[in-house]
């Protein structure tokens, strides 16, 4: 070798040349990018970059199908991804969908639940629509509620118009214009288009505190709330009956000042994926962002036309 070469100086270690190769590839994603060209891995590193906490390795915000490197043509938010909501986002054009709940039926995506496991025809039958369709799937759920300001409260408080009701030291609590149970049932129903509303309580019962629980959070926290002593009533998600709706019929029967009301777990979180396409808009700009909404289950659902 000629000691006077003026060639570039060789790369001595591995670290060197990661280095050097994650420059380069850095550099290539810059010029992708700059030509509307992103792919679906991207999106997430900058989703990573973007939020307000660090991030955990024990998530359920993974990848759940589809080639995490091939490239987005448009990006999908939903409450839950559905089959129906699949075909929809498809249909625009959308190929990667960013969903808050599990695509597979079971929270961690797997098909151990089911059982014929893998071989079940409504699980095989949703898989191979986002084979066909090359639809790229990744949840967002842990990191959305962790985030500095949990997003699914932020859209569900949007949509309800109850920011300046908001606690100021807990932002689950809210302190709304005294009405009856009754009333405030059929003001949420109308704002969150809930077909079908579930009570517990006096429908004439006078409340003015309001604590809210989206999802399914579970006995411990639902209850915690009605233990507040000025909390009226409770707007939870998917409370199992045998748990907070048996709890607070007996506090009613008891004499106690408590009320519930059963949104269902996707009208109560629904609105919070709204906010996460509004909120990948500022900063994921090379493709279109849409929130596609999932339907109410509960709604009368027509199968196909055949």
């Amino acid at each position: 070798m000629n000691p006077n070469n003026n060639s570039p100086k060789a790369l001595n270690s591995i670290d060197e040349v990661a280095k050097h190769g994650m420059l380069l590839t850095d550099a290539l994603f810059e010029i992708l990018a700059a030509k509307g060209i992103v792919p679906g891995h991207k999106v997430i590193e900058r989703i990573k970059k973007n939020l307000g906490v660090p991030w955990k390795n024990e998530t359920v915000d993974t990848f759940k199908s589809g080639d995490p490197n091939a490239k987005v043509t448009g990006i999908a938010t939903t409450m839950m991804s559905t089959l129906d909501v699949l075909q929809r986002a498809a249909a625009k054009g959308d190929n990667l969908i960013i969903t808050h709940e599990p695509t597979f039926y079971d929270h961690m995506d797997t098909s151990k639940e089911l059982p014929m496991g893998e071989s079940d025809p409504v699980l095989t039958e949703k898989r191979k629509f986002i084979e066909d369709h090359h639809l790229i799937i990744w949840r967002f759920h842990d990191h959305w509620h962790r985030n500095t300001r949990d997003g699914i409260l932020a859209g569900e408080v949007h949509a309800l118009g109850w920011e300046k009701y908001q606690d100021a030291t807990n932002p689950y609590l809210f302190t709304v214009p005294e009405t009856t149970v009754g009333k405030l049932s059929d003001e949420i129903q109308n704002k969150l288009g809930i077909f079908v509303m579930r009570v517990v309580a006096d429908r004439d019962m006078k409340v003015k505190r309001v604590a809210f629980s989206p999802g399914a959070s579970g006995f411990h926290r639902e209850v915690g709330a009605l233990e507040i002593p000025d909390v009226d009533l409770l707007l939870a998600g998917e409370p199992r009956e045998w748990e907070t709706v048996e709890y607070v019929a007996d506090a009613i029967a008891e004499g106690r000042h408590k009320a519930l009301i059963i949104l269902s777990h996707i009208p109560s979180e629904q609105f919070g994926m709204d906010e996460c396409a509004k909120w990948l808009k500022t900063f994921v700009t090379e493709v279109p962002i849409e929130f596609v909404p999932t339907k109410d289950p509960f709604a009368p659902l027509k199968p196909p036309q055949k």
